[in-house]
């Protein structure tokens, strides 16, 4: 009966970790976002955003692009999503948060170089207090922005947070994935 009652426990996590990632898919179809302005008149995006909301909108390409120069991904990085292409990514910034504007723009280049889809990142900007629309980034208990969270199967398989434990994001990321198989 525990085995029963255990194994229809598992079975609904599964379902449900798989429901998570239909809701995004289905939001990344519609990726609509708020526009807000800071304390001192600058924008702001809140809700789903793209790559290209970031690096296209001259509220942002400043430092999108400024923090591209320069930028060599990590090798193992770049290694790890060519051998893991069917991994899912739910990625928290703000677009007002210097260490998003640093790291945002440098996953997409490790994306790029990787060949990795770029369909399978949902991103999703907060405002200043980490929050979203329809309460993802506490759904996902976010408290630091970014943060870039691992999917595998609809689950969660870890995270990396700001610049990571050994303070390069794309090391961090690069070990957790190369830790899944």
């Amino acid at each position: 009966m525990v085995t029963l009652i255990g194994s229809i426990e598992k079975a609904m996590k599964r379902k449900c970790s798989v429901l998570i990632v239909l809701i995004f898919a289905v939001l990344s179809l519609n990726a609509q976002h708020e526009i807000l302005t800071d304390r001192n008149g600058k924008k702001m995006l809140k809700g789903m955003v793209s790559r290209s909301d970031l690096s296209e909108d001259s509220a942002f390409t400043a430092w999108y692009h400024r923090n591209l120069q320069g930028y060599m991904p990590d090798s193992l990085a770049i290694e790890a999503l060519r051998k893991n292409k069917d991994l899912e990514f739910i990625v928290f910034m703000g677009t007002w948060c210097p260490d998003s504007q640093f790291i945002i723009p440098k996953f997409f280049r490790l994306l790029q170089e990787a060949e990795f889809p770029e369909e399978q990142v949902t991103m999703l900007a907060t405002d200043r207090y980490k929050k979203t629309s329809a309460r993802w980034a506490e759904a996902f208990a976010i408290r630091y922005v970014p943060t870039i969270i691992v999917m595998v199967n609809g689950k969660e398989a870890g995270r990396v947070v700001e610049y990571g434990a050994s303070g390069k994001f794309d090391r961090d990321l690069a070990q957790l994935i190369a830790s899944l198989n």
